[in-house]
């Protein structure tokens, strides 16, 4: 790993890259919070009362979000692309209006007591739209696209968004074949199980079920298939060739229709 880029991964891209048209999306959280907590930019995280846990998004907070995943980790990633030969090319949500979305106007939490309130919702979002012949055009010239996860909002403001969905919404605008959720574990456990295989409603319906983390995959994977993506897996990013693994369905839990 060099500058946090797995080198396992890239290497995987680059030989993925000669039969798949790739798109990467990339995660991050943990570094804002390291860059904010260097600028004295305290963060604060609320939980949703499906338990679901977020960083709250000020306007100043979504300054240096978009400045950590735009500027820093997606840089990081495309050189990191470039080392192996490959055209990588970084956007965020708002080059192109490739991402866009609506801002939340309020956010319902769970305060410290376990009650539930309604708060001012910040500069979070939900993507509406996706630019895909953006995408298209990059990918027939031979770019391997690195996507922030911040969405353009109705006035032009940087919108932080779930990264994983924001993975499926790219999948679903750009009708993929299969959205894989990289994280560090080889997939969905239930019940002390290693769950293979999950319909869409199934994964839906499991979702009270599952850890905060791995919930918004599963949502993410679920809400996919649904719109019409074949497949979604859920695969540690720790093994060598994840995503060749994956689409292998070696080591993963996939998600499709039925």
């Amino acid at each position: 790993m060099k500058d946090g880029v797995p080198a396992h991964l890239v290497e995987d891209v680059a030989v993925l890259t000669s039969s798949h048209q790739i798109v990467l999306v990339h995660g991050g959280g943990d570094v804002v919070t390291e860059y904010a907590t260097k600028l004295g930019k305290e963060q604060r995280f609320v939980v949703s009362p499906e338990g679901m846990r977020s960083r709250y998004t000020d306007r100043e907070t979504a300054e240096i979000y978009q400045m950590v995943m735009s500027g820093l980790l997606a840089k990081r990633l495309v050189q990191a692309l470039e080392k192996v030969g490959m055209k990588g090319v970084s956007l965020s949500g708002t080059d192109g209006l490739l991402l866009q979305g609506k801002r939340k106007t309020k956010l319902v939490v769970m305060d410290d007591r376990g009650r539930k309130v309604a708060i001012e919702g910040g500069y979070t979002g939900k993507v509406t739209d996706v630019n895909s012949a953006l995408l298209e055009q990059l990918l027939l010239q031979g770019y391997v696209p690195v996507i922030s996860p911040v969405a353009a909002g109705e006035s032009g403001e940087p919108l932080n968004i779930d990264g994983d969905r924001a993975a499926s919404a790219i999948a679903r605008g750009t009708a993929a074949d299969a959205v894989i959720f990289l994280t560090n574990v080889d997939g969905l456990r239930l019940d002390g199980a290693f769950v293979p295989h999950l319909s869409s409603d199934e994964a839906s319906s499991k979702l009270p079920k599952i850890g905060f983390g791995m919930q918004k995959k599963v949502m993410a994977a679920a809400e996919a298939v649904d719109a019409g993506v074949k497949e979604a897996i859920i695969c540690s990013g720790t093994r060598s060739a994840p995503l060749a693994q994956a689409l292998a369905h070696q080591n993963c839990t996939v998600i499709t229709k039925r």
